[in-house]
């Protein structure tokens, strides 16, 4: 276990060596133990932690605010536009400031070519660990609930299981490229074979693309990419279909709008599961577009895993703060 993470950041996935992740999902395996047993864990007694959100959420406001609380804190849930950011206040004094009033800054920031900036900027002028909740790079997180989840259901050793991101339909708006990005790099670290499916317009950062082929050589893994939602299904052990954005292509609304329109046919049914391995797991990180996204008859069905994900987001993040601000 490495066990000296006191004081750390988690802003990127790789922020965390293989060994440290690891030690996270032990103390979040435990800790969720400790929920189930009712047992006290106020690892973080009097510990105060800012969140805040300059993107609406359900699951990580909820996550962290329950699971602070839990742990023997508290967490301050602040709305970016009940702030004065809009009137000058700026990552550093963000960092500065709030780092003198709290034991941690938790920031959820996707703006385009500015999010990963900003935590950057505030991790920069803070005493205190920055934790990203979801940036347009990086949705660390959610990863490591994720991670925690498939090695539930799967075991620890996941060498020679195939697991398949793939991009999906959602008529809903451009979605952040983070979790794909964020999925390409952590899962070849523990031995997935990763294999990422999108059309041609929903490429991810080149930069990303030649870490996670690195990683993929680092620990002797597959990955590759199709343009192909059939072929990336075929024999699969985890399913993790879900829309992002062609920002690539273009960050306005509407002409992203006209691109995604173009892949109707890219909903994760029954038929596609088919496809796949008979035991193998449909992941989302929710929320989903219903019946454009994915089928009711998947999400709702007995290979879905997305409620067990979303509690693991709970458990990953207590780990992570019980382990860098104690």
């Amino acid at each position: 276990m490495q066990t000296e993470l006191r004081g750390r950041d988690l802003i990127g996935d790789l922020d965390f060596s293989r060994e440290e992740v690891e030690t996270v999902l032990e103390v979040a395996l435990d800790l969720k133990r400790k929920r189930a047993l009712g047992e006290a864990h106020p690892y973080l007694r009097d510990k105060v932690l800012a969140m805040l959100f300059f993107f609406s959420s359900t699951r990580t406001r909820g996550s962290f605010e329950a699971g602070m609380a839990q742990l023997g804190g508290h967490a301050a849930f602040i709305e970016s536009k009940t702030t004065q950011i809009a009137h000058g206040d700026t990552p550093k004094e963000i960092g500065e400031i709030f780092g003198r009033y709290f034991d941690g800054i938790a920031i959820r920031h996707v703006d385009w070519g500015i999010g990963n900036q900003y935590l950057n900027d505030v991790a920069r002028n803070s005493r205190v660990p920055i934790f990203n909740m979801q940036c347009e790079i990086y949705h660390p997180f959610q990863i490591l609930a994720d991670l925690l989840t498939i090695v539930e259901k799967k075991g620890r050793d996941l060498r020679r299981k195939k697991m398949v991101v793939s991009w999906a339909y959602a008529a809903s708006y451009q979605k952040p490229i983070s979790v794909p990005q964020s999925l390409i790099l952590q899962m070849p670290r523990f031995g997935l074979d990763v294999v990422l499916a999108h059309p041609p317009e929903f490429k991810l950062m080149p930069e990303i693309m030649d870490e996670a082929r690195r990683q993929a050589r680092k620990y002797g893994v597959g990955f590759e990419v199709v343009d192909d939602m059939q072929a990336g299904f075929k024999d699969a052990d985890v399913v993790y279909a879900k829309s992002w954005g062609a920002l690539l292509a273009t960050t306005d609304q509407e002409e992203g709008a006209r691109i995604i329109k173009k892949y109707e046919s890219w909903i994760t049914d029954e038929r596609k599961m088919a496809l796949a391995k008979p035991d193998a797991i449909y992941m989302h990180p929710l929320p989903a577009d219903r019946q454009i996204e994915v089928s009711n008859a998947v999400i709702d069905g007995p290979q879905s895993v997305v409620y067990d994900e979303a509690e693991n987001r709970m458990h990953v993040q207590k780990a992570v703060m019980a382990l860098t601000m104690h």
